[in-house]
């Protein structure tokens, strides 16, 4: 419930700051209705940084790719004892 309240606050900071902008003359009126767009587009690159980042920092699981290895190795057994063709490289 915590992350939901946090989202709200910072939805309802944005938006708070946004219509001060509209309401005051600081930025030209018709760049203070693209900030929104300009926000989705940058969480948007945000997301896919986030998402590179991760995929550069994947952590390699050795054990798993063993267990794995094992797993694969048992279900072409079994599907020859079942008469199915598995063909292994």
């Amino acid at each position: 419930m915590k992350h939901v309240v946090k989202i709200m606050v910072l939805l309802v900071a944005i938006s708070a700051c946004w219509i001060g902008l509209l309401q005051t003359s600081i930025i030209p009126r018709s760049h203070t209705w693209l900030l929104p767009i300009y926000f989705v587009i940058s969480l948007g690159c945000y997301g896919l940084l986030m998402v590179g980042v991760g995929l550069m920092n994947f952590p390699t699981c050795p054990q798993e790719a063993l267990l794995l290895q094992q797993d694969i190795v048992e279900a072409k057994e079994f599907l020859k004892r079942r008469g199915v063709d598995v063909v292994s490289e």
